[in-house]
């Protein structure tokens, strides 16, 4: 983490995929590995391992929501648009209402041609006054790139 931290995310890549070999059971190792991978923006390598974090015990709640929204965005860029979904309303139903969820699942909502659902979804977190500023800079991408498939 201190290596990602650094910017020295090859790095930290590298050390982690080690430590998710030797470690495969360990869910924060999975989850840093999926997040190291994502950051380089490497989503397919990243989805297994955020896969593998939530099929084993040992997270964070906080980690754990983390990787519903990791794994959810993963599944979105790569154009697995019902797997997003399906992993935002398995984390809503953890944690309701959390306002990155919905947002994220807005934007699969409208690559799946829900654009009805999505501007609904969207409109209800502006009404309430909900921000997600820890994912503006992903938002504010994602805004003008909705289509965009890796």
């Amino acid at each position: 983490m201190r290596l990602r931290e650094e910017s020295k995310r090859d790095e930290a890549r590298e050390k982690l995929l080690a430590l998710a070999e030797r470690y495969p059971d360990d869910a924060e190792i999975a989850y840093q590995t999926a997040w190291v991978h994502d950051t380089l923006g490497l989503e397919a390598e990243a989805a297994r391992f955020y896969e593998r974090a939530l099929a084993t015990d040992g997270l964070s709640a906080e980690d754990r929501l983390g990787v519903f929204l990791g794994l959810g965005s993963t599944y979105r860029v790569l154009g697995r648009y019902q797997e997003a979904l399906k992993t935002f309303e398995q984390g809503l139903e953890e944690y309701p209402g959390d306002k990155g969820l919905r947002t994220f699942q807005s934007m699969a909502l409208y690559n799946v041609g829900d654009a009805r659902e999505a501007v609904s979804k969207l409109l209800k977190l502006v009404v309430e006054g909900q921000v997600v500023p820890e994912y503006g800079r992903a938002i504010s991408y994602y805004a003008d790139n909705l289509d965009e498939i890796v």
